[in-house]
């Protein structure tokens, strides 16, 4: 559908084996760009269930496809990491023409009220979410803009930067912010050719969903019955009567990554069935 042949892309985060960045990086490959992935570190031994090793799997998967792939591990915050990552990429694959920011704090005792929020937990989630994308997104543009030939910028925010919620504010924080980088940058960039758009996913069903319900269950009840009341809350609140999948995300990105999205900048898209249509 999307001509990505000739293409080469980095896709932060891609280590979960349902979560987003692997359904993002393999639609990117199969669409034929080859793709490098990246997440905090490799698997640990022993490897799960089905033998899943992380972004070893999915960069093994990439390959399968016929792509070239290869998988870096790093911590996203720290500046000299994300130089190291972006420079191995450019080394294994030539170039980065497609950067998709995917990767973000793990939920957990930052789901909380506001009154109860400790410093570190929220410092957390701004130290991964947002200053961890403007790291890589700095690293990738200057690439970009000394390579020459434009380029593609995605950002993945959340629904939830378009409108907060109880109990999310270290979240909803960074992912507002995150609405905010995608307009300076769409600006700074677009003289050179380089789109740069934020994909705001409503409630998805990834391995994240789970972490959210336990951080958020009420004392006594389990992380698998507040899910459940969760998703059944977000069900009746979403007009296309479903949840989202990976591959709905997928599906979004590997058309702003397109020559189809070429007049489309600075946008941050909601892709939430509906709950929110902002």
């Amino acid at each position: 559908m999307y001509d990505l042949e000739g293409k080469t892309a980095l896709v932060t985060g891609a280590g979960g084996r349902h979560g987003l960045g692997r359904a993002i990086a393999s639609r990117l490959a199969r669409e034929g760009a080859d793709v490098a992935v990246n997440d905090l570190r490799a698997a640990p031994e022993p490897v799960s269930e089905g033998g899943w090793r992380g972004a070893e799997s999915t960069a093994a998967e990439i390959t399968d496809l016929g792509r070239r792939s290869a998988a870096f591990f790093g911590d996203i915050s720290d500046a000299e990491t994300v130089d190291h990552i972006v420079g191995q990429t450019i080394e294994a694959l030539g170039g980065i023409d497609v950067f998709v920011a995917n990767a973000g704090s793990k939920p957990g005792p930052d789901r909380v009220p506001v009154v109860d929020l400790a410093e570190d937990a929220f410092d957390l989630v701004q130290r991964v979410n947002v200053k961890g994308t403007f790291l890589c997104c700095r690293a990738v543009a200057r690439h970009m803009l000394a390579r020459g030939g434009g380029g593609r910028i995605i950002i993945m925010s959340s629904a939830m930067g378009k409108r907060g919620l109880p109990r999310s504010a270290a979240y909803t924080a960074s992912k507002f912010a995150l609405g905010g980088l995608t307009q300076c940058l769409a600006h700074e960039l677009a003289p050179d050719g380089i789109t740069v758009n934020a994909v705001c996913p409503g409630t998805i069903e990834t391995e994240r969903l789970l972490d959210i319900a336990s951080g958020k269950r009420a004392d006594g009840e389990t992380a698998e019955q507040h899910l459940q009341k969760m998703l059944e809350k977000q069900l009746a609140q979403t007009p296309l009567g479903r949840l989202g999948t990976a591959d709905d995300i997928a599906n979004l990105v590997t058309f702003l990554a397109s020559d189809q999205a070429a007049f489309m900048t600075g946008l941050s898209i909601s892709v939430s069935g509906g709950a929110v249509m902002i």
